[in-house]
């Protein structure tokens, strides 16, 4: 296929490795250009404008947030786009922007299909990406294959674009709630000299099995929170984002607020760049630990 592709951070670059493997021509843009290069050594080209991108079979954008989104996707670009193109956007964003989105592509004739994911940097890199696609179904159908490529499951959502985000946004409410629980339970057990590894031994093999135990686990267990695999900031943003879903539906979320909180004193202290896992030093220092 054809594709475009815009943002390249840690995430979005692993993407374009699998797509550009797999022999799919891809058109890369990136605000900072030289982190387009490594990416055109591997057969991407690397163009000047977004619009230069959004062309072809399909687009793809993962973008860091609602602003950069916004900034780059606008309607001058819209309106220049060829009919019937779609657009898969697998940013993490707001739920009011994916409505707007959509409807914005709608009324110009370019499909829109929003496809969060889950999954750090490493992930992406093994093409074991967990997509959440939602959007028309004809649309979805045509970049199917390039989502078999990036992703070891793609769960179609529906129709609503929004759906797919807010599931995202709940799934990474849910991760943040997880890390903090962890980082908790770390000083509960540091007050008792007990080892937070053997702690994971004890959960990870029985309870709670998984990466996100496994892993933040371990980084809490270790103190390890660079170089960031997701970092604190971006978390802080997907909670807020949850937040504003939830007040939109009258939905209270109590523990959200909470989580907030101790990422806003991450923030802070100066360590938004820091891996989230960096939850488990606010708890430590609540406990003079």
């Amino acid at each position: 296929m054809d594709i475009g592709f815009i943002g390249l951070g840690n995430m979005g670059h692993a993407i374009v490795e699998n797509m550009l493997k797999a022999g799919h021509g891809v058109r890369v843009w990136n605000r900072t250009r030289s982190r387009a290069q490594p990416l055109a050594a591997l057969g991407a080209t690397v163009v000047d404008e977004p619009a230069d991108a959004f062309a072809g079979d399909a687009v793809f954008s993962m973008l860091a947030d609602d602003a950069a989104l916004s900034e780059v996707i606008d309607g001058a670009l819209l309106a220049s786009a060829p009919r019937d193109l779609v657009h898969v956007n697998m940013a993490t964003i707001s739920v009011a922007l994916a409505e707007t989105l959509a409807r914005d592509h709608a009324a110009r004739g370019i499909h829109y299909v929003a496809a969060p994911v889950m999954g750090r940097p490493d992930v992406a890199a093994a093409g074991k990406l967990t997509i959440m696609a939602a959007g028309p179904a004809e649309a979805i159908d045509r970049v199917q294959p390039i989502f078999d490529v990036i992703g070891q499951k793609t769960c179609r959502i529906g129709s609503l674009a929004q759906q797919a985000n807010v599931i995202k946004l709940a799934a990474n409410f849910t991760l943040a709630s997880a890390i903090e629980t962890l980082g908790e339970a770390a000083s509960l057990l540091a007050g008792y000299g007990v080892a937070m590894t053997d702690y994971l031994d004890v959960i990870t093999s029985s309870a709670f099995p998984g990466p996100v135990y496994s892993g933040y686990g371990k980084l809490i267990a270790e103190r390890r929170y660079e170089p960031a695999l997701f970092k604190a900031r971006l978390g802080l943003k997907d909670v807020r984002l949850a937040m504003a879903a939830a007040e939109a539906a009258s939905t209270p979320m109590p523990l959200a607020s909470l989580v907030r909180d101790n990422l806003v004193e991450v923030m802070a202290r100066g360590e938004g760049e820091k891996d989230f896992a960096v939850l488990g030093e606010v708890a430590a220092r609540r406990a003079g630990r």
